[in-house]
């Protein structure tokens, strides 16, 4: 049987109930030169008997199932392992695929050529609205031509997800890419895929949608935390050091660390109450690059205070940002 193009891998987590509407948007593609593996763990969010069904009537699905709860990034590792597509292309249970993903993929890979990297974009939906992802403006900028990362280092500032892009097989296995323990497995990841692409290609349209109705971080590995982040960076940071890159590369992706930082510390549900002077200070750490500009604005001022380790002075900041934006809009309302 001859190896399909792409191979969708997907962790069988459904907290949400919305795994079959996941696997009916990539059923629904007109591409059919594709296979999904669903890797199946033994956490009570994965719906054994859903998954299933769906392998016996569909011949392109197969399941994988796992002995133990392992999280969502060691079942993107055994589904990878099994995968013997081209391309692997990694979604959740909350994503869907928009209907014309698979072939604008294979168009897009016709003009290019075999890439390393195959970067597109996402939309998210919440309060019954698409949102524009993170990194449509540094897609659009990109230009229709091959590059090596070090040609466009933004892109390396860029929301560090796995499900918006497609990763190379080859380039995946001769890396020896894999997620590590913890929350946010994709980062190191993401990180060692880019730096150590020889091709990188992007498709500067919208191809999945995230329909994740809460901020938190989905299943990680038993144990994990919210403090993971800092070893997940911790890793991509050692890796700079092996490497040969430019300043501009370390640049983008301090300012990409940092955001993450503050988006975590200020995201209701993430860090508890009683933890957050230890994250805060743990963020505080990381000195800033010889020559690094920190952003302007509201934003400016939160990189300003964290790298001073002013805890309380950004919590007051905090509060009194919140409390400029209760009054103004009851000014508006009036």
């Amino acid at each position: 049987m001859p190896s399909p193009l792409i191979s969708v891998v997907i962790p069988a987590y459904d907290q949400q109930k919305q795994l079959a509407d996941c696997l009916d948007s990539l059923l629904a593609q007109s591409f059919r030169d594709f296979e999904v593996l669903v890797v199946a763990d033994r956490s009570p969010d994965c719906p054994a008997q859903l998954v299933e069904r769906y392998a016996a009537r569909h011949p392109q699905v197969s399941v994988l199932q796992l002995d133990a709860a392992v999280g969502v990034g060691f079942g993107r590792n055994a589904g990878a392992a099994r995968a013997r597509g081209e391309y692997l292309l990694f979604l959740d249970a909350d994503h869907l695929l928009a209907r014309d993903a698979l072939s604008s993929f294979a168009d897009h890979l016709e003009r290019t050529g075999p890439v390393d990297l195959l970067l597109f974009g996402h939309t998210r939906q919440h309060a019954g609205r698409d949102w524009p992802g993170g990194a449509e403006t540094l897609l659009a900028e990109a230009g229709p031509e091959v590059f090596g990362p070090a040609d466009r280092p933004e892109l390396l500032g860029a929301p560090p997800l796995i499900w918006d892009r497609l990763v190379r097989h080859e380039h995946w296995r001769e890396q020896a890419l894999a997620f590590p323990e913890g929350r946010y497995e994709e980062i190191p990841v993401v990180h060692r895929a880019m730096l150590t692409a020889r091709r990188i290609a992007v498709l500067p349209r919208a191809c999945v949608q995230l329909r994740r109705r809460e901020t938190v971080h989905p299943t990680g590995s038993p144990g994990s935390s919210s403090f993971d982040l800092f070893d997940q960076y911790e890793r991509t940071f050692a890796l700079l050091d092996e490497l040969d890159v430019p300043a501009a590369v370390r640049d983008a992706l301090f300012t990409r660390m940092i955001r993450h930082y503050l988006f975590v510390f200020d995201l209701a549900g993430c860090v508890a109450r009683a933890e957050r002077p230890q994250f805060f200070h743990r963020a505080a750490e990381h000195h800033r690059p010889p020559g690094h500009r920190r952003p302007g604005g509201r934003e400016g001022v939160k990189f300003s205070l964290l790298a001073g380790g002013a805890y309380p002075a950004f919590e007051v900041a905090k509060l009194s940002h919140i409390a400029a934006g209760t009054l103004t809009g009851a000014s508006r309302r009036r």
